[in-house]
């Protein structure tokens, strides 16, 4: 039975028990006891029958008991139930509004810098971490270049048709040579111009397999390794910011901090950023991913609330979210994430 069958097939007592246990465990993050709810429960009932009730929503998978205590938490499906089926949303507050719309209109020199402002003020808001996914540079590219700076550096400078110029040092595969270098660029400028970065690489793809005896194999693992290098980290141009990891690492719970610490080296390795952005993209507005839903970072035990920002054509270009415990402030939450997004794809639409 679906998570929507099995809401509609409870009783107004068994909802209200699960509902009042979810919110406790949302606010404290302890298991709550039977005792403690016959104090809150809408109608007088004993502790006996509220076990009761508790032991068949444990039997449905919504409820679990993390030690020998009475007291009961929520399962990844009954935080999922509840965040489907009985959330309620709060509207954005003021001074949440306010701390965001302020970020966003402080002078900032450009829109890579605005967003970590915006990241870091979305994990002070939250308590929680913040991923901001900054837009690639989508204008058509008018030049590529490679520039040896030692045996083991080079740099890749791009020169955009909007006078914008991007320019990154990475390691060059072994072996490169100045010819190996022009050839690269070469074979990368022929086709370059009047394509987008993204374009760019769905063609190298096909023109790499085409043309794999032609194009020398040093010149070819060249051209991959320039490309690759705007898919990753860089300094001043990373694309996925994640700001507030000490909001999560403050914990005491010992196996809480080494899932958080998994989730973070998960994050530094994750060189190809392309899957959060699918996350996103997979439904406009807001999404939540609970545990082991959350395909980029399912070994984490965590939750991440993430939704797109679009540009001025409604197309997705980038994407803002919190992630923290399973036990975030669900309902708190998804109005900032959701304010934020909308925000700043006005911007960044508006020409920043």
């Amino acid at each position: 039975m679906d998570n929507a069958n099995l809401l509609n097939e409870m009783t107004d007592r068994s909802r209200e028990v699960f509902q009042r246990i979810v919110e406790g465990y949302l606010v404290t993050g302890d298991p709550v006891g039977s005792r403690t709810l016959t104090r809150t429960m809408s109608e007088k009932v004993s502790a006996a029958t509220i076990r009761n009730v508790m032991q068949d929503l444990e039997y449905l998978g919504l409820l679990g008991s993390p030690h020998v205590s009475a007291g009961r938490v929520p399962t990844q499906q009954g935080l999922r139930m509840f965040v489907d089926g009985m959330m309620e949303v709060t509207d954005l507050r003021d001074e949440d509004r306010s701390r965001i719309e302020s970020t966003m209109q402080s002078n900032q020199p450009d829109v890579t810098t605005m967003l970590d402002s915006i990241g870091n003020a979305l994990s002070g808001l939250t308590q929680g971490a913040s991923l901001v996914l900054a837009p690639k540079h989508e204008a058509p590219i008018k030049h590529i270049e490679f520039v040896s700076l030692a045996a083991d550096r080079a740099l890749v400078v791009l020169v955009f048709a909007d006078g914008h110029v991007e320019n990154r040092v990475f390691e060059p595969p072994l072996g490169q040579t100045p010819s190996s270098m022009r050839e690269a660029a070469n074979f990368l400028n022929a086709m370059a111009e009047g394509r987008t970065i993204s374009e760019l690489q769905h063609r190298i793809v096909a023109e790499i397999k085409a043309r794999r005896q032609e194009l020398d194999a040093l010149a070819r693992s060249m051209v991959e390794a320039g490309l690759a290098v705007w898919e990753n980290e860089g300094e001043r141009n990373e694309r996925l910011m994640v700001r507030g990891r000490a909001n999560l690492l403050g914990d005491d719970d010992a196996e809480g901090l080494d899932r958080i610490r998994t989730l973070f080296d998960d994050l530094e390795r994750k060189r190809d950023i392309a899957e959060f952005l699918e996350l996103a993209e997979e439904g406009e507005g807001v999404r939540i991913f609970i545990g082991s839903e959350n395909k980029l970072f399912s070994l984490s035990g965590s939750s991440l609330v993430v939704s797109p920002y679009m540009n001025a054509d409604r197309k997705v270009i980038g994407a803002v979210g919190v992630i923290g415990p399973t036990r975030l402030n669900y309902g708190r939450i998804v109005p900032i994430v959701d304010y934020t997004a909308k925000l700043i794809g006005k911007m960044i639409s508006d020409g920043g």
